[in-house]
């Protein structure tokens, strides 16, 4: 199965047809209530080079930057906030104990860095030694076949949360030796598609998570679209949000959706009483145009939106740099994030 293509296919017919959504099934928010300008300050890191990177967690004074296209590793272990290095890990390659690919990873503790690997349907735990400056892989899981491929995780201490690929389900629970528990939940289109486009659906639908054990909130953040879908799993509650991006708009054919609305959240991250996001807006026809002037659309948003655990808007930054993952801090209110289109892959700032 394919990838969601990030590009907009000129010429392609639709091969869906939907009766439209006449009435409204979810809440839509407009503005928010706060808004604030924020200004970025770099962090310099010596010794390593990133091409593009992508997400960043901090935990126990380590940090951990994953690098998307990197030549030669998918993750860098440092100290923090010394950003000192201490040993890169998830070799790229096909040998043993290297990575194909890496969609996300999970820094739970020194000993728990969990990585998934979407091509090898691997999921990998890693131990960090700051002391020693090693990084090891501790233990490796292989995910049933049923679920085809797996591009979204989070580990809880019961089972891991995997986002369904195929369009049937929303999510699945799935055990620590890789085998379906259960599955939970569709796809909220308020849209009545009139023929089986499914997988298409769940391409277009793609969504980044979080949880937060302490609260059990796992929420969910469209990459099309303006989307925000909120899972209480300690009062199995669901409520789902659109934005004035609405929900992700796409064509299909030949079983996979290719864009046509707006690029839309690009990371999120539940904390103990909010939910925050990083959303980018720009349609797919305005990042045409950069491609046909020869330039590089922009990497990632410049809008950090902040939701209350219901999901009802509460502030809304907008950063001077366009980021991609964030680590937010609210004991001392600053947050973290990598930035692709700065000399330094980490930026900076106050909250």
């Amino acid at each position: 199965m394919k990838n969601i293509l990030y590009i907009l296919l000129i010429g392609i017919s639709t091969l869906i047809s939907c009766s439209g959504s006449p009435d409204s099934l979810y809440p839509r928010y407009t503005t928010f209530p706060d808004e604030k300008t924020v200004a970025t300050q770099e962090t310099s890191i010596d010794s390593v080079f990133f091409r593009y990177p992508y997400r960043v967690t901090v935990r126990d004074s380590v940090a951990i930057i994953m690098d998307l296209h990197n030549d030669s590793h998918y993750f860098y272990a440092f100290t923090y906030p010394g950003w000192k290095p201490i040993a890169p890990f998830g070799k790229r390659g096909e040998a043993p104990g290297e990575m194909l690919s890496a969609e996300m990873f999970q820094f739970s503790a020194l000993d728990s860095v969990w990585a998934l690997d979407a091509n090898r349907m691997l999921i990998t735990r890693w131990s960090v030694s700051p002391a020693d400056k090693t990084v090891s892989c501790k233990e490796e899981i292989r995910l049933d076949t049923k679920l085809v491929r797996s591009l979204d995780f989070y580990r809880m201490e019961s089972a891991f949360l995997i986002t369904d690929y195929l369009g049937d389900f929303r999510y699945h629970k799935v055990s620590h030796s890789g085998k379906p528990i259960k599955s939970i939940g569709e796809i909220p289109t308020e849209i009545n598609y009139e023929q089986d486009i499914r997988p298409a659906l769940a391409q277009a639908w793609r969504s980044f998570t979080d949880y937060n054990p302490k609260n059990g909130i796992y929420a969910m953040a469209t990459q099309l679209g303006e989307t925000l879908e909120i899972y209480n799993l300690k009062t199995q509650t669901h409520n789902v949000i659109y934005g004035p991006g609405g929900e992700p708009q796409f064509i299909a054919k030949g079983g996979e959706g290719f864009p046509t609305g707006i690029k839309g959240f690009v990371d999120i991250q539940v904390t103990d009483d909010y939910i925050y996001t990083v959303f980018d807006g720009m349609s797919w026809k305005e990042r045409d145009k950069f491609y046909e002037r020869g330039m590089a659309a922009p990497k990632g948003g410049h809008f950090l939106y902040v939701f209350d655990l219901e999901g009802n808007p509460v502030r809304k930054y907008t950063l001077d740099k366009n980021i991609l993952g964030i680590h937010i801090d609210e004991k001392t209110n600053i947050g973290i994030a990598t930035c692709a289109e700065s000399d330094n892959p980490i930026v900076t700032f106050k909250l």
